[in-house]
């Protein structure tokens, strides 16, 4: 029998799975159309490198919160699968030290993405505004946060 934390924990990863497809995907497209340009025409969509940084910036950071969630990331398994009580502490080390960078990308982000807003600093090829890009690393960085939090709560007996 699942548990209400466990469904909505589902839920949120069948959307972070459909949002990372998406980013992929429209980087792709766009990847492909400047390509495709470029070597018929001589011409560059000198813009499509800032959209892309984006989206890969997104994609990576959603995908970091669903490997956190999976327990899907990257990790040293050869001194910490010798004894369980290793295991244990590797891997709330782990957590810890993610949990506290990302609540660092989250504190500097949302202070880099406010100066963007009150400077109103403008994109390099687009000229919108800076912070619709810079928004989305400490909003994401938060995501994170909340299941690195989930994970040591998880992880406590």
């Amino acid at each position: 029998m699942t548990t209400e934390h466990e469904r909505d924990d589902g839920r949120l990863a069948v959307v972070e799975r459909f949002l990372m497809a998406m980013s992929m995907g429209a980087l792709c497209v766009l990847t492909m159309v400047n390509v495709l340009v470029r070597y018929f025409t001589d011409i560059s969509f000198a813009f499509t490198e800032e959209i892309s940084v984006v989206l890969m910036v997104f994609m990576t950071l959603v995908g970091a919160s669903h490997a956190f969630a999976q327990n899907h990331h990257i990790a040293i398994a050869y001194f910490v699968e010798r004894k369980p009580w290793l295991q244990r502490f590797g891997s709330r080390l782990a957590a810890g030290s993610s949990l506290l960078m990302f609540g660092l990308l989250v504190w500097f982000g949302t202070r880099m993405a406010w100066d963007d807003y009150r400077y109103e600093v403008t994109s390099p090829s687009l000229g919108v505004p800076q912070w619709w890009y810079s928004v989305w690393l400490p909003l994401l960085s938060a995501l994170i946060v909340l299941r690195l939090i989930g994970i040591l709560r998880k992880q406590t007996p």
